[in-house]
């Protein structure tokens, strides 16, 4: 069994001045173990324009490597510019995942456009950087999208590269379902995909994780590290409906697997839970798992969705 201890809140949006694009929210973290810092990727929203709409890009900050506590530089701008005009990723930069491959760095991430039906549609993207702050499209179409086994939307990649092969743990939208209000809300779960290239990618049909609260369980977050001969994902999940700052919220799960395709859920061994109060008390989601020193840590957002930031904790094992 894992033991996760809490480190504490690291990072608070709301508390950012002089940033007009990064007023809630830090979601999605993906970090960078660079020579001097660990560089942490989010996605940040400005408030909400005269229609009520949201808007979200995608930033980061750097981590002093000898306090993890201490943030020694927020980025002055986004990295990423929203899409053109009809693009997938007009509305929404989501930074779900950076890798450096090949002295490059990857920024694979979810692209939000606008619907009339539903609230949104979601692609995954692919931009590129050589120093990691500023990165460029590799084209204005998405790498993965909507297809006939993932008919609704595609979002949430975490990129592992095992053995020269890519493999992409992202979530797929099942179907759409209203609440008793009418609203539209998304049915999603973790699924695979497979590259040789990290941009041209072969899909798996079958669903990882077994859901265990409901048919209508929603999955989100995965993220695979390798310890101790077995690989192990950290995920988020909640039920379908009534979600928003209950006890169906997000919490974290946890799965094992000896070859990263056939995976054993088993969330009392998961090892981080809701703290009894405070910015993680009701909601703990989107896990991020980094190495530094020899010892593992983890990224997560809290409560409403991360809209006060992100916290720390490190692997006791």
């Amino acid at each position: 069994m894992f033991k996760w201890k809490k480190l504490g809140q690291i990072f608070d949006p709301t508390k950012i001045k002089g940033k007009s694009w990064m007023k809630e929210f830090a979601q999605c973290t993906s970090a960078v173990v660079l020579k001097n810092c660990v560089r942490v990727y989010f996605s940040c929203r400005p408030k909400r324009d005269e229609n009520k709409q949201y808007v979200s890009y995608t930033s980061f900050l750097d981590l002093d490597k000898n306090n993890l506590k201490t943030i020694i530089r927020i980025s002055d701008n986004p990295i990423l510019d929203l899409g053109k005009l009809g693009t997938f990723d007009e509305f929404g930069i989501y930074p779900t995942c950076v890798n450096f491959i090949n002295n490059k760095y990857y920024l694979y991430y979810a692209g939000w456009t606008r619907r009339v039906s539903t609230t949104h549609d979601v692609s995954i993207g692919l931009a590129m950087s050589n120093d990691g702050k500023r990165f460029k499209r590799i084209s204005d179409g998405p790498i993965i999208t909507s297809s006939i086994n993932d008919p609704y939307q595609v979002s949430g990649p975490k990129v592992r590269i095992y053995n020269d092969i890519f493999y992409m743990f992202y979530i797929a939208g099942e179907k759409w379902i209203k609440d008793r209000s009418g609203v539209a809300e998304t049915i999603y779960k973790i699924k695979l995909a497979i590259s040789k290239d990290g941009i041209n990618w072969e899909k798996y049909s079958k669903q990882p994780i077994k859901s265990v609260l409901e048919e209508n369980e929603c999955q989100a977050g995965p993220d695979v590290f390798y310890y101790r001969g077995l690989y192990h994902m950290y995920f988020s999940y909640r039920y379908g409906l009534d979600f928003r700052n209950n006890k169906r919220g997000y919490r974290i799960g946890y799965a094992w697997s000896k070859n990263l395709i056939d995976w054993n859920r088993d969330d009392k061994k998961v090892g981080i839970y809701l703290s009894r109060s405070g910015w993680d008390s009701s909601d703990m989601h989107y896990p991020h798992i980094f190495k530094l020193n020899q010892r593992h840590y983890m990224l997560y957002n809290g409560n409403n969705f991360g809209r006060n930031g992100f916290g720390l904790a490190v692997l006791n094992n």
